[in-house]
């Protein structure tokens, strides 16, 4: 079998913005080895558009990411669908500040009600109110369909490769940790 070699114009056509950027930082930088910028820049600009294609099915329910971050949080602890603030902080990786403000927004919304904690009279708990959880059980649904609408250019197994990519790349990065900046 004769192996196809892509000419130069199906190469052109199949280039998109990060090829054209790593290409320019080649010419313009050949000491350096720019292919990282293959990866994170994708995965950079990936997470940007992830995020103006998922934002409207939150909008359409009167919800921001982070608050829907909340209340999918609280329905996937499961009946009773009750954390603490400490908790669903440590679920979504926030500082408490943004749980609090995420929290407030809903309370005043009805979607969840705060609890002097029955165990801690210092501790509370946020829960689900009957409100949120019929809007955090349509609106995953919704959310769950577009991202599967998102992914409909892979096959189950470029899903599942670019799961265990991903999930190595994520061990990876963080076991890399921030740059040490000290010179």
């Amino acid at each position: 079998m004769e192996d196809i070699i892509p000419s130069e114009e199906d190469i052109v056509q199949d280039m998109d913005a990060v090829d054209v950027i790593v290409s320019q930082w080649a010419d313009e930088r050949p000491d350096l080895d720019v292919s990282p910028m293959h990866v994170v820049g994708r995965i950079h600009r990936l997470a940007a558009d992830l995020d103006q294609m998922l934002a409207p099915i939150f909008a359409a329910h009167g919800l921001g990411d982070g608050e829907f971050d909340v209340l999918a949080t609280l329905r996937r602890a499961g009946d009773p669908y009750e954390l603490s603030p400490g908790g669903l902080g440590a679920s979504m990786m926030v500082t408490s500040g943004a749980v609090t403000k995420r929290i407030d927004r809903l309370e005043r919304a009805g979607l969840v009600t705060r609890r002097v904690s029955e165990h801690d009279a210092r501790a509370r708990l946020i829960r689900l109110t009957a409100a949120g959880l019929r809007l955090v059980n349509t609106a995953i649904a919704e959310h769950v369909a577009n991202e599967s609408r998102l992914l409909a250019g892979l096959d189950n197994n470029e899903r599942n490769t670019l799961v265990a990519l991903l999930r190595k790349l994520g061990t990876s990065i963080e076991r890399a940790g921030p740059p040490d900046m000290r010179s």
